[in-house]
């Protein structure tokens, strides 16, 4: 990829990216603080300032990879620190803090998906300054919204689905489900393998959340139209 392509592409998509990653790990923060953990406000971290979210790897080397790769962007940001004894109810709290990230991805992604319509439409001038760029930004916003939401559903630990799942489990299942934390790293490896390799496992996953988030922005524009 040329300079000019990588600059294109890092200025259309590090805007939906960044607050989708930053919303993400906020909404966690937030969902925690409401049933009585207050740990990730006590570090600085109920706060949508980018600076406080930011993982060296995640946030910056691994989306420029992707990018400089041909791929699309995405990444994470560092995770919210969560003291889940402090929960009012543990089980509620654990599925509903675990849900909180994708759902907040989930509602930008809606969000988008509308001011999209907006300007895809008409509604908002094409004379707009910038029109054409922030078309571009709000569809990647859209997308990366809905892939990163969908991908946290994925319930392979540490993923956000995998507590959900594990909120459901008790005894000997839960240990046993526990257990595959041990071998996500390896999971996660194969399946990237699989993906390189053509067989592109986890895209049978995400892509329907992406048609989902089609689907919607579709709606939008034909009400709008």
């Amino acid at each position: 990829m040329d300079t000019q392509a990588f600059l294109l592409q890092l200025t259309q998509s590090l805007p939906g990216l960044l607050f989708a990653i930053v919303a993400h790990e906020w909404a966690h923060g937030y969902m925690a603080k409401r049933f009585g953990d207050d740990t990730a406000e006590r570090s600085g971290r109920l706060t949508f300032n980018p600076a406080a979210h930011i993982d060296p790897f995640g946030t910056v080397i691994m989306p420029l990879m992707l990018l400089a790769m041909g791929w699309g962007a995405f990444g994470y940001a560092k995770p919210v620190p969560v003291d889940v004894r402090n929960f009012k109810d543990f089980r509620k709290g654990i599925f509903w803090v675990s849900f909180a990230g994708p759902l907040a991805n989930f509602i930008i992604g809606i969000i988008s998906a509308f001011i999209w319509a907006l300007f895809t439409s008409g509604v908002i001038s094409p004379d707009f300054a910038f029109h054409n760029e922030m078309t571009k930004i709000l569809e990647f916003s859209l997308v990366i919204n809905f892939v990163l939401g969908g991908f946290n559903l994925i319930p392979i630990p540490p993923l956000d689905g995998s507590k959900m799942v594990a909120s459901f489990l008790k005894g000997e299942m839960l240990r046993k489900y526990e257990e595959l934390a041990r071998y996500a790293n390896f999971i996660f490896l194969g399946l990237i393998a699989l993906s390189i390799a053509g067989v592109h496992i986890l895209s049978y996953f995400i892509y329907p959340f992406v048609a989902i988030g089609q689907v919607i922005a579709n709606l939008f524009l034909q009400m709008l139209s």
